[in-house]
């Protein structure tokens, strides 16, 4: 459904994605996991038109995503920090959305209730708590029942009952065969919604599987282990490769 070909992009000296070849599809969860600088948010950037890379395509139901910007219409995204008009109320925001994406499909409203935004619509943006900002950017992403999901720290700043709808609603959406592309730094919040493991570092692709195949591997049912147990084990073999090349 995406397929990421030789990408690579660069900031001024920064190499920040390097030959970047993956391909995802429909029905997987998959996880994007890496250290802080690693070019995760680049990737999404990148899929979503954001970011234009300095070579390689990405390609959208096999579809150069330079030849169409329709795509977009069928990504519901979710990014780390929402930024909107300090002066909008939450009403006049979801109205504003809705306009501009002038769509007749049904909308998806479920989180928009479970979070009772309906009851705070006269409340600017401005006013708002971290949380409750999240919340918003939440029920904005799945709003027009998108094919792709994709979720920047999703759970960063909701409390906990919060956390558990908005990882219910992840889990039903992937339940009806959407791709849903996740990051987070909790990985106990992604292993309930995981398929695939993506981990990048440095800007380059480590590896990508899914997680029942991480866990045969390595042995490790929890996925923060398991990551653990991967990387080590990588290094061990790039020490062996240096001191065979010297």
């Amino acid at each position: 459904m995406i397929r990421l070909t030789n990408i690579n992009k660069q900031f001024k000296k920064l190499h920040a994605l390097k030959d970047i070849n993956i391909e995802l599809s429909k029905g997987q969860a998959v996880s994007l996991i890496g250290p802080n600088g690693s070019g995760k948010t680049t990737i999404i950037k990148c899929i979503l038109g954001l970011v234009t890379p300095n070579s390689g395509q990405i390609f959208f139901d096999d579809i150069n995503i330079n030849e169409q910007v329709a795509y977009r219409s069928r990504i519901g995204y979710m990014p780390q920090i929402g930024r909107y008009p300090d002066n909008m109320k939450i009403g006049q925001l979801f109205k504003m959305i809705k306009n501009i994406r002038d769509t007749e499909s049904k909308l998806d409203e479920e989180l928009y209730y479970k979070f009772k935004l309906d009851t705070i619509l006269d409340k600017s943006m401005r006013n708002l708590s971290g949380g409750t900002r999240q919340k918003v950017s939440a029920a904005l992403a799945f709003l027009f029942d998108a094919d792709v999901l994709i979720l920047d720290e999703p759970t960063a700043g909701l409390d906990p009952l919060s956390s558990e709808i908005l990882k219910e609603k992840i889990l039903d959406e992937k339940e009806k065969g959407k791709l849903i592309l996740i990051t987070s730094h909790i990985l106990s919040d992604l292993e309930e919604l995981t398929t695939d493991v993506l981990y990048i570092q440095e800007g380059k692709v480590i590896f990508l599987k899914s997680l029942s195949d991480l866990r045969q591997e390595t042995g490790e049912e929890k996925l923060n282990k398991a990551i653990a147990w991967h990387m080590k084990n990588s290094m061990k073999h790039d020490l062996r490769y240096i001191k065979i090349a010297k």
